[in-house]
């Protein structure tokens, strides 16, 4: 570090400095301001249409409530072609697909509940999504697809969901007659633990069955 007898020299020396850096200090001061202007106004933008996609939601949910099909799916629309970087349109759409259910229209439920899985970035509501697209399947009696849904699950991001696809596997085998499958998932799904209640009935029912 060089040492500078007087202050005329300490000046001198930083006049010279300044007129080398100064462009660059202040355009690099000018980007972080930008910059942080920038994220502060994005974070507000997110959070403004995080409340507005909540508010439609609360619509939805009274809709839905009040069986009022038509703004059911009026508002899950709206939500999926306004908000469909929020987790609010995976919700719209189960909600949707739940009212389709009820109406007894499961092609419809299918539909919506493939949308669901494929733009889901929150892993358990894509878990969400997916269990009840494999119960569709099922009572569709497309069980081999509802196999492949569960396979192509990564084992790694199961988390809770693990006894619930090792039961819904158990059933899809029972369907298609394949007792001895169905029994091994209803075992791991039973090891595995959070399965329903019915489970152990499901058991019982096959070794009846064996009997």
């Amino acid at each position: 570090m060089e040492i500078y007898d007087t202050e005329e020299e300490q000046v001198a020396a930083l006049k010279d400095w300044w007129k080398g850096n100064g462009t660059s200090v202040l355009t690099g001061v000018a980007s972080a301001v930008v910059i942080v202007l920038g994220w502060n106004f994005w974070q507000s933008y997110q959070q403004d249409k995080m409340n507005q996609a909540s508010s439609v939601y609360e619509q939805l949910i009274k809709a839905q409530t009040d069986a009022q099909a038509g703004s059911v799916d009026k508002l899950a629309s709206r939500l999926n072609t306004e908000y469909g970087s929020t987790a609010y349109a995976t919700y719209a759409l189960l909600f949707q697909a739940k009212a389709k259910v009820e109406q007894q229209d499961l092609s419809a439920a299918k539909a919506l509940l493939q949308q669901a899985v494929a733009i889901s970035n929150d892993a358990e509501l894509k878990h969400v999504a997916r269990t009840r697209l494999i119960r569709v399947s099922l009572a569709l009696q497309e069980y081999e697809p509802g196999l492949q849904l569960i396979a192509d699950v990564d084992q790694s991001s199961l988390g809770g969901f693990e006894a619930i696809y090792s039961e819904l596997k158990g059933d899809l085998y029972v369907a298609m007659g394949r007792v001895g499958e169905a029994r091994t998932a209803y075992q791991a799904a039973l090891k595995a633990g959070q399965a329903s209640p019915l489970l152990q009935f499901k058991l019982d029912d096959l070794a009846s069955s064996d009997g």
